[in-house]
């Protein structure tokens, strides 16, 4: 009998102590509000509230940007967007557009490659945006695989036929449609993900799902079968495709029996944007998509993982996407990159919860493209005064004064007190001032940061010839 319960005990031992796999999903331009585990009222996403219920919600996880590029290029690299130069364009503006010379530094080394390093196979399913020449692919990245489209879903030829080529849909670093039916690439990219599973069960990997959907077209795509079937709009059809999506994932896992070592991750690139009613929602935070809002940065998250995090919790500490290479690293026992990064180990937070955050020390800082404005430690977020503050995609200018929130108890910041803590305003601001030491701030250029890639002759992706 006590041989029978040392072999249990042995066999629990190493089961706790293989790799995770880990499963990404990572939707496009999705507020807070637009989950019902986190407080909506008109979408269905029962799967995404289950992944809630059996794990832990975090409600003050950020992105880097509320933009798509520069916001992915945190996720991949653990790295603010100005320290690998992706916080602009070729164009000196917010994100990539197709056929661009710039994309994420080949040099640079992304949250693939880190696993990949510890034996993961590794694949990218759906919207890349960190570069479209064959250079900066996901397959050149650290990705074994690649499906899905190399940028947003509304570049596309009919809207600026002079310039842009027809939207992609890539396998790997081919062109296997063009113009890749919208409608379809959730359910796609859902079919895709299932066979990655399936194919490697016997080996750690890392799925890493950046869905198109609900994407930044002022009519969200959503296959025939979930057309009309929400209570708000095209919009509410497309986030709760993803919803179902999320579920056919689940299931997988569940029927190949991994679902239990598998740490699964929901989570947004930035805010819903503005759009025509119906639109998606924020709430309960302040502004939306774009910008350093806390609707724009501060993301819904779901992460579960059976026996390792607490079921039913919420952790309201600071955390990023920033954070999630270094602890993904941890978990995988995983070399991290040899080139400073800014993400920071945070894997002690997904089993015990509560405030206190490793990253409330150096703060989060909040860069609209190159110009850094605002910054927040523990529970305060200061806006920094500024002479002329981007107010848009369109670098309008309007002048700004120091504003200081409580946003743990005032996440609607709603109460300015900078007035009444003016010395969180000078922590704060001193915070500020060490982050544009090492990352710059507009033209004043930063001691850490790195150059992005670069191709002389960007030609644009097109279906080849049978």
């Amino acid at each position: 009998m006590r041989f029978l319960l040392c072999l249990l005990l042995c066999a629990a031992t190493i089961r706790a102590a293989d790799p995770p796999n880990i499963v990404l999903i990572f939707v496009d331009n999705f507020g807070n509000g637009d989950l019902a585990c986190f407080g909506s009222q008109l979408h269905r996403t029962p799967h995404v509230d289950q992944l809630a219920a059996e794990g832990m919600k975090f409600t003050s996880f950020y992105v880097s940007s509320g933009v798509c590029t520069p916001s992915r290029a945190s996720l991949m690299t653990g790295c603010y967007p100005r320290r690998v130069n992706m916080h602009v364009s070729d164009r000196n503006s917010a994100v990539l557009q197709p056929v661009s010379p710039k994309g994420l530094h080949p040099g640079e080394t992304t949250i693939a490659e880190v696993l990949k390093s510890a034996g993961y196979a590794t694949a990218c399913i759906g919207k890349w945006h960190l570069g479209d020449q064959p250079a900066f692919l996901p397959t050149r990245q650290g990705f074994d695989e690649f499906f899905g489209i190399p940028y947003s879903d509304d570049m596309t030829k009919d809207k600026r036929p002079e310039v842009w080529p027809e939207l992609p849909l890539m396998q790997n670093e081919r062109v296997i449609e063009a113009p890749a039916e919208r409608t379809t690439l959730v359910q796609r990219c859902t079919e895709q993900a299932v066979s990655f599973i399936e194919r490697h069960q016997r080996q750690p990997f890392f799925l890493y799902v950046p869905h198109t959907m609900p994407g930044s077209t002022p009519h969200p795509f959503a296959s025939e079968a979930f057309q009309g079937r929400s209570q708000n709009g095209k919009y509410g059809d497309a986030v709760e495709e993803l919803d179902w999506s999320t579920g056919q994932i689940m299931a997988a896992l569940q029927r190949l029996q991994l679902d239990r070592n598998t740490l699964f991750i929901w989570t947004s690139d930035n805010g819903a944007v503005r759009r025509n009613p119906p639109q998606g929602s924020c709430a309960p935070y302040r502004g939306f998509g774009y910008n350093t809002s806390e609707g724009a940065m501060r993301m819904p998250c779901v992460m579960r993982w059976p026996d390792r995090i607490p079921a039913g919790r919420t952790c309201d500490a600071l955390c990023s996407t920033l954070d999630l290479l270094p602890t993904l690293a941890g978990l995988a026992s995983a070399e991290l990159p040899t080139q400073p990064i800014d993400g920071l180990d945070l894997s002690k937070l997904l089993t015990s919860g509560g405030l206190e955050s490793p990253r409330d020390e150096p703060g989060m800082l909040f860069y609209m493209m190159d110009q850094l404005q605002a910054v927040r430690s523990g529970p305060w977020k200061l806006y920094l005064p500024l002479a002329g503050r981007y107010s848009n995609l369109s670098r309008l200018r309007e002048a700004a004064t120091a504003e200081l929130y409580n946003v743990r108890k005032d996440v609607g910041e709603l109460q300015n007190v900078a007035a009444d803590y003016p010395d969180v305003v000078a922590r704060l601001q001193q915070l500020a001032e060490q982050g544009r030491m090492v990352l710059g701030d507009e033209e004043r250029a930063g001691s850490g940061q790195r150059p992005a890639g670069w191709v002389e002759t960007p030609q644009p992706l097109t279906m080849s010839a049978p």
